[in-house]
């Protein structure tokens, strides 16, 4: 066992006056299965990348193990498992290597084929191998669950439960809960440690945030009482004071002491009212620090309209062919208003290809799609590549009106500043919720969304979730996230 010290940690990019984190100071045991949480673009990626030494900090971080970075970047797919295995590890061993892979339910692996053959799940549970294959190698695990399969999913969690000495980024629940043993969460303030899974750092989280919110509504209370204190103190202090000034008191008033008097009362109230301002101003402040690491979760709306007919598609014996094969058993199934379709199938089904088939995007398939023309149907891609250039360009290209997407993307926790930043930049939970904010703009018939959860952040999913369950949207998706598909879907169509 050691410790990694973290000590007055101070980060933030070239040009950005904001820091991502500042004076940040804790300490991590590297024996902990620590998942570490937090809003789309808060950091995480970035602490990982400055623990590995690749970004310039201010502060200190020492530690006596050697950090080691999941996904490994291999620029060249079409090369060998050898290969690949070999840029990740030149010293490897094979029988560890093979160990591990037992250990991920994964036996039938041929070192000379390609790499670019494997599935992403398959070349996921490769490199994890090669990286719990090193001895004193604390891993930094970003993202593992992305593209997996729910089979894999569990097979991976119950993988690293057998393990330790690893940092690991995810925002599925179901699988966090099943490997962790504490929480690093990266608040808006603050970074957090807690021991337990998720289910029970959230559940402290909502104490405490309940906690807070009571207090703020008596804070508020206590404001309004100040603000309607010091108002009336003042208007009564400017009233008396209007009588000093615009008259001869020695013709008007009968007592000519009585300016004095009024002079000194007014003085007094004056000097009372100042003082509950102050007391005002420090409340305000105090409610400030109160609020400052709660995540509101704003209600989220859909743009969905009803279709004039109550069946919107259906799809008959369709089969993807893929390089002259069939990759896929007959598929029928109808989708109709109100349905929300969950798509399910191992990685390398073809599900992907199914919703593509069915946008049109594809034609290497056999069987039909039949649709009415006036069906309006909104997708989200699993790829986000594309995003690219400024957020006025991609409205004007989408046809997406700005204010709107706007006010949705704050809602999913964005912050003005990141608007500054070119698309490209943005991270990929950031640029998927831009898929997913500019398809809740769009009137559509019919949904189609394509693992939409892949890099969003626990509170957004949990927002999407509650939009679509008190909607009457109908949809067609694919996701893995298990909590996710089991409460929404109304429809399981299974792929073979």
């Amino acid at each position: 066992m050691s410790i990694i010290n973290i000590k007055n940690l101070s980060f933030n990019y070239d040009g950005s006056h904001d820091n991502i984190f500042e004076n940040v100071s804790l300490q991590i045991d590297t024996n902990w299965k620590l998942g570490l949480v937090g809003r789309n673009g808060k950091g995480k990626t970035t602490l990982l990348k400055l623990l590995l030494g690749d970004l310039e900090y201010r502060g200190n971080i020492q530690s006596s193990v050697k950090f080691e970075y999941f996904p490994f970047s291999i620029n060249n797919k079409d090369i060998s498992v050898y290969e690949a295995i070999k840029i990740i590890d030149s010293n490897y061993e094979e029988w560890k290597i093979l160990k591990e892979l037992t250990l991920l339910d994964f036996y039938d692996i041929d070192f000379y084929r390609p790499f670019s053959t494997y599935s992403n799940g398959e070349q996921t549970k490769i490199m994890l191998a090669v990286l719990f294959s090193k001895d004193n190698s604390f891993l930094l695990i970003d993202e593992p669950t992305n593209h997996l399969d729910r089979k894999g999913r569990e097979v991976l969690a119950k993988y690293l439960s057998r393990k330790s000495s690893y940092i690991i980024v995810s925002h599925d629940k179901m699988f966090l809960d099943n490997c962790i043993d504490h929480v690093m969460s990266i608040n808006r303030e603050n970074i957090e440690l807690q021991s337990g899974n998720l289910s029970s750092y959230l559940e402290n989280k909502n104490y405490q945030d309940a906690y807070e919110f009571s207090e703020n509504e008596k804070l508020k209370s206590e404001i309004a009482r100040l603000e309607e204190s010091t108002k009336r103190t003042k208007d009564w202090a400017n009233k008396n004071e209007s009588t000093k000034i615009g008259f001869d008191p020695t013709k008007v008033e009968k007592n000519i002491g009585r300016r004095a008097y009024v002079g000194s009362k007014t003085k007094k109230m004056m000097k009372q009212s100042k003082v509950l301002e102050q007391r005002n101003n420090k409340a305000i402040a105090e409610k400030s620090l109160l609020l400052k690491n709660i995540d509101r979760e704003e209600t989220l709306k859909i743009q969905g309209v009803e279709f004039f007919k109550e069946n919107l598609i259906a799809v008959k014996d369709l089969i993807i062919i893929y390089n002259g094969h069939a990759i896929n058993q007959p598929l029928s199934f109808e989708v109709n208003q109100g349905d929300r379709v969950s798509l399910v199938g191992k990685n390398g089904s073809g599900k992907t290809s199914v919703l593509k088939a069915i946008l049109g995007l594809i034609t290497s398939y056999s069987g039909a799609v039949e649709y009415n023309k006036q069906l309006k149907m909104s997708y989200v891609s699993q790829d986000t590549s594309f995003v690219k250039g400024s957020l006025d360009e991609y409205c004007q290209e989408n046809e997406v009106d700005k204010t709107n997407l706007l006010n949705m993307l704050f809602k999913l926790g964005f912050e003005r500043i990141q608007f500054q930043k070119q698309l490209q930049d943005f991270s990929e939970g950031q640029k998927k919720k831009l898929l997913i904010a500019k398809s809740l703009c769009t009137n559509a018939h019919l949904y189609i969304w394509d693992e939409p959860l892949n890099y969003i952040d626990i509170i957004s999913r949990e927002q999407i979730k509650d939009m679509i369950l008190k909607s009457k949207v109908s949809m067609i998706f694919v996701e893995h996230d298990g909590n996710f598909c089991d409460e929404l879907s109304t429809k399981e169509i299974k792929i073979q």
